[in-house]
Protein backbone atom coordinates (compact mmCIF):
# COMPACT_ATOMS: atom_id res chain seq x y z
CA UNK A 1 0.00 0.00 0.00
CA UNK A 2 1.51 3.31 -1.03
CA UNK A 3 1.24 6.78 0.52
CA UNK A 4 -1.72 7.86 -1.65
CA UNK A 5 -3.67 4.78 -0.59
CA UNK A 6 -2.79 5.20 3.09
CA UNK A 7 -3.92 8.85 3.18
CA UNK A 8 -7.20 8.02 1.45
CA UNK A 9 -7.84 5.02 3.69
CA UNK A 10 -7.19 6.93 6.92
CA UNK A 11 -9.25 9.98 5.99
CA UNK A 12 -12.02 7.86 4.47
CA UNK A 13 -12.24 5.70 7.58
CA UNK A 14 -12.49 8.71 9.88
CA UNK A 15 -15.40 10.12 7.87
CA UNK A 16 -17.12 6.79 7.08
CA UNK A 17 -16.99 5.11 10.47
CA UNK A 18 -18.35 6.34 13.78
CA UNK A 19 -15.54 7.09 16.27
CA UNK A 20 -16.54 4.27 18.60
CA UNK A 21 -16.09 1.66 15.82
CA UNK A 22 -13.38 -0.72 17.06
CA UNK A 23 -11.86 -0.84 13.56
CA UNK A 24 -10.59 2.67 14.32
CA UNK A 25 -8.85 1.67 17.58
CA UNK A 26 -5.33 1.39 16.05
CA UNK A 27 -5.76 4.67 14.19
CA UNK A 28 -6.91 6.56 17.29
CA UNK A 29 -4.00 5.02 19.21
CA UNK A 30 -1.56 6.40 16.62
CA UNK A 31 -3.26 9.81 16.76
CA UNK A 32 -3.30 10.13 20.55
CA UNK A 33 0.28 8.86 20.88
CA UNK A 34 1.43 11.38 18.26
CA UNK A 35 2.75 8.59 16.05
CA UNK A 36 0.56 9.07 12.97
CA UNK A 37 2.79 11.88 11.70
CA UNK A 38 5.67 9.36 11.42
CA UNK A 39 3.66 7.54 8.73
CA UNK A 40 1.97 10.59 7.17
CA UNK A 41 3.52 11.62 3.84
CA UNK A 42 2.22 15.21 3.85
CA UNK A 43 3.60 18.18 5.78
CA UNK A 44 0.71 18.44 8.24
CA UNK A 45 2.38 17.66 11.56
CA UNK A 46 0.75 20.58 13.42
CA UNK A 47 -2.73 19.60 12.25
CA UNK A 48 -2.16 15.93 13.09
CA UNK A 49 -0.93 16.92 16.54
CA UNK A 50 -4.04 19.05 17.04
CA UNK A 51 -6.25 16.13 15.99
CA UNK A 52 -4.57 13.88 18.56
CA UNK A 53 -5.23 16.21 21.50
CA UNK A 54 -8.17 15.57 23.79
CA UNK A 55 -9.53 12.63 21.82
CA UNK A 56 -12.49 11.55 23.91
CA UNK A 57 -14.21 9.10 21.61
CA UNK A 58 -17.57 9.48 23.35
CA UNK A 59 -17.46 13.24 22.72
CA UNK A 60 -16.36 12.58 19.12
CA UNK A 61 -19.22 10.09 18.71
CA UNK A 62 -21.75 12.71 19.83
CA UNK A 63 -20.28 15.23 17.36
CA UNK A 64 -20.25 12.60 14.58
CA UNK A 65 -23.90 11.69 15.22
CA UNK A 66 -25.01 15.32 15.42
CA UNK A 67 -23.45 16.00 12.04
CA UNK A 68 -23.70 12.79 10.01
CA UNK A 69 -26.75 10.87 11.26
CA UNK A 70 -29.88 10.70 9.10
CA UNK A 71 -31.22 13.89 10.69
CA UNK A 72 -27.78 15.44 11.29
CA UNK A 73 -26.68 18.93 10.36
CA UNK A 74 -24.21 17.86 7.62
CA UNK A 75 -25.04 15.40 4.87
CA UNK A 76 -22.06 13.23 3.91
CA UNK A 77 -23.65 12.38 0.52
CA UNK A 78 -22.62 14.01 -2.75
CA UNK A 79 -26.18 13.84 -4.05
CA UNK A 80 -27.09 16.53 -1.48
CA UNK A 81 -24.52 18.92 -2.98
CA UNK A 82 -23.19 19.37 -6.51
CA UNK A 83 -22.21 15.70 -6.67
CA UNK A 84 -22.83 13.36 -9.59
CA UNK A 85 -25.60 11.57 -7.71
CA UNK A 86 -25.75 8.20 -6.04
CA UNK A 87 -26.66 6.09 -9.08
CA UNK A 88 -23.95 7.63 -11.29
CA UNK A 89 -21.40 7.22 -8.49
CA UNK A 90 -22.45 3.60 -7.94
CA UNK A 91 -22.18 2.89 -11.67
CA UNK A 92 -18.68 4.41 -11.81
CA UNK A 93 -17.41 2.46 -8.78
CA UNK A 94 -18.96 -0.75 -10.12
CA UNK A 95 -17.27 -0.14 -13.48
CA UNK A 96 -13.97 0.20 -11.58
CA UNK A 97 -14.65 -3.23 -10.05
CA UNK A 98 -15.12 -2.03 -6.48
CA UNK A 99 -17.43 -4.27 -4.44
CA UNK A 100 -20.29 -2.26 -2.93
CA UNK A 101 -22.99 -2.89 -0.36
CA UNK A 102 -26.52 -1.48 -0.40
CA UNK A 103 -25.26 1.61 1.45
CA UNK A 104 -25.26 4.81 -0.63
CA UNK A 105 -22.17 4.92 -2.85
CA UNK A 106 -21.78 8.72 -2.77
CA UNK A 107 -20.77 9.00 0.91
CA UNK A 108 -17.72 11.26 1.29
CA UNK A 109 -15.81 8.73 3.40
CA UNK A 110 -16.65 5.88 1.03
CA UNK A 111 -15.34 7.89 -1.94
CA UNK A 112 -12.01 8.35 -0.16
CA UNK A 113 -11.95 4.64 0.61
CA UNK A 114 -12.76 4.02 -3.07
CA UNK A 115 -9.71 6.10 -4.09
CA UNK A 116 -7.60 3.82 -1.89
CA UNK A 117 -9.26 0.71 -3.33
CA UNK A 118 -8.64 1.88 -6.90
CA UNK A 119 -5.00 2.60 -6.06
CA UNK A 120 -4.56 -0.89 -4.61
CA UNK A 121 -6.64 -2.91 -7.10
CA UNK A 122 -6.89 -1.27 -10.51
CA UNK A 123 -4.70 -2.22 -13.42
CA UNK A 124 -1.73 0.14 -13.53
CA UNK A 125 -2.76 1.59 -16.88
CA UNK A 126 -6.28 2.34 -15.67
CA UNK A 127 -5.44 3.38 -12.11
CA UNK A 128 -4.51 7.04 -12.67
CA UNK A 129 -7.36 7.69 -15.11
CA UNK A 130 -9.88 6.12 -12.72
CA UNK A 131 -8.53 8.14 -9.80
CA UNK A 132 -8.63 11.37 -11.79
CA UNK A 133 -12.23 10.63 -12.79
CA UNK A 134 -13.12 9.83 -9.16
CA UNK A 135 -11.62 13.10 -7.95
CA UNK A 136 -12.81 15.35 -10.78
CA UNK A 137 -16.29 13.94 -11.34
CA UNK A 138 -17.39 12.43 -8.04
CA UNK A 139 -15.47 14.07 -5.17
CA UNK A 140 -13.99 17.51 -5.86
CA UNK A 141 -17.17 19.20 -7.21
CA UNK A 142 -18.76 19.06 -3.77
CA UNK A 143 -16.03 18.37 -1.21
CA UNK A 144 -15.45 22.08 -0.51
CA UNK A 145 -19.09 22.60 0.45
CA UNK A 146 -19.11 19.44 2.55
CA UNK A 147 -15.85 20.19 4.39
CA UNK A 148 -16.96 23.78 4.98
CA UNK A 149 -20.17 22.54 6.59
CA UNK A 150 -18.19 20.12 8.78
CA UNK A 151 -15.95 22.97 9.91
CA UNK A 152 -18.99 25.15 10.65
CA UNK A 153 -21.04 22.49 12.48
CA UNK A 154 -18.39 20.54 14.41
CA UNK A 155 -18.61 21.29 18.11
CA UNK A 156 -15.07 20.17 18.87
CA UNK A 157 -11.67 20.69 17.29
CA UNK A 158 -11.27 17.14 15.97
CA UNK A 159 -13.66 17.27 13.01
CA UNK A 160 -12.76 20.88 12.18
CA UNK A 161 -9.11 19.87 12.05
CA UNK A 162 -9.92 16.68 10.14
CA UNK A 163 -11.64 18.85 7.53
CA UNK A 164 -8.55 21.04 7.19
CA UNK A 165 -6.26 18.01 6.90
CA UNK A 166 -8.59 16.50 4.29
CA UNK A 167 -8.87 19.69 2.25
CA UNK A 168 -5.07 20.00 2.02
CA UNK A 169 -4.60 16.28 1.38
CA UNK A 170 -7.14 16.21 -1.45
CA UNK A 171 -5.38 19.10 -3.17
CA UNK A 172 -1.97 17.46 -2.76
CA UNK A 173 -3.26 14.12 -4.07
CA UNK A 174 -4.99 15.71 -7.07
CA UNK A 175 -1.77 17.60 -7.87
CA UNK A 176 0.12 14.30 -7.67
CA UNK A 177 -2.37 12.66 -10.04
CA UNK A 178 -1.92 15.53 -12.53
CA UNK A 179 1.85 15.13 -12.32
CA UNK A 180 1.72 11.35 -12.83
CA UNK A 181 -0.71 11.78 -15.73
CA UNK A 182 1.52 14.43 -17.33
CA UNK A 183 4.60 12.24 -16.92
CA UNK A 184 2.77 9.31 -18.55
CA UNK A 185 1.79 11.49 -21.52
CA UNK A 186 5.39 12.54 -22.07
CA UNK A 187 6.80 9.01 -22.06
Amino acid sequence: MNEFSIVCRILGSLFYRAPQDTVLDPLFALLTEGKLKQHWPLEQDDLLQRMGQDVDRQVLAADYQAMFSADGSVSPYGSDYEGAGESATRAFLTQCGMPLTEAPADHFGLLLLAASWIEDNALESDEVLAQIALFDDYLLPWCGSFLGKVEAHATGAFYRTLSMVTREALQAMRDELAEVSSDAEHE
